[in-house]
């Protein structure tokens, strides 16, 4: 089992020296991962200060060494497509081939969506998360791409292809046990599952098995908190165990938990 921080870039998170030092602590003291939440406003009703994940995801690539990063998950419908291609290959060579991307169909909780006139419509924004995800892959590999959906890429070619082989990891976002989404993951390389219990996580991945065949290369990363049955959700299939904080938490908390080592040393 692999064990990962997964951070809200929210109140004393959102200043990045501080998340750069706790990823340096988290890889000194055996920890796989620092993923960190991606939003633009705050999902919750107290005002609260955000940072940009990829800035702070680009610091943490330039001063660890060993853990992996990414954004757990970063709402594809909403963003540029042509950008995020950019962002992740960028951040794939600074990390030399570290990255992790969460991809997802975000919410509009906060008016992350309506605020700009961002589409709201969850079937409409499902077909662009499958539609972008298979983009990026395209983008990635170096093809010359012709779209025209919920993206248009029109006679691109891009360059550099990321470090890692076949691609970046991409994981997906499903809650509870959502079907569809993990049907989606299925094609990918991972599934993150939130508000699941183990008969629900089962399901999931019952739908994963058959979709793939068998389980081999796919990580399953479970989001940790009070009461979670890991040993049930590692006999599941889990792979990641991901321990997450809210927003509110400072660093020096964050500091004090990694310190004491990954559940399992």
């Amino acid at each position: 089992m692999h064990h990962a921080l997964n951070l809200p870039l929210f109140g004393p998170l959102s200043e990045p020296a501080a998340v750069v030092e706790i990823a340096q602590c988290a890889e000194e003291h055996g920890w796989d991962a620092v993923f960190v939440w991606d939003h633009v406003l705050s999902p919750l009703p107290e005002p609260w200060d955000i940072a940009d994940p990829w800035i702070v995801l680009a610091a943490v690539a330039a001063h660890t060494h060993r853990i992996r990063l990414g954004p757990m998950v970063t709402p594809l419908p909403r963003r540029r497509l042509i950008t995020l291609a950019r962002q992740t290959v960028t951040l794939d060579h600074l990390s030399r081939g570290r990255l992790t991307l969460g991809l997802g169909l975000g919410g509009d909780s906060g008016r992350e969506l309506s605020a700009f006139g961002e589409i709201t419509d969850a079937r409409v924004r499902a077909r662009g998360l499958d539609e972008g995800a298979d983009l990026l892959v395209r983008l990635w590999s170096g093809e010359r791409v012709r779209h025209a959906g919920f993206f248009v890429v029109d006679d691109v070619a891009i360059t550099p292809a990321p470090l890692q082989s076949p691609r970046i990891p991409m994981w997906f976002a499903a809650k509870g046990d959502a079907q569809g989404p993990a049907r989606r993951a299925a094609r990918f390389d991972g599934l993150f599952p939130f508000e699941v219990d183990t008969d629900q996580l089962a399901r999931m991945i019952d739908t994963v098995r058959a979709e793939r065949g068998n389980l081999d290369d796919f990580d399953i990363a479970v989001a940790m908190h009070r009461g979670v049955d890991l040993d049930a959700f590692q006999a599941l299939g889990a792979t990641w165990a991901m321990h997450s904080f809210w927003p509110g938490h400072r660093p020096d908390q964050v500091l004090r938990f990694l310190a004491r080592g990954t559940p399992d040393a």
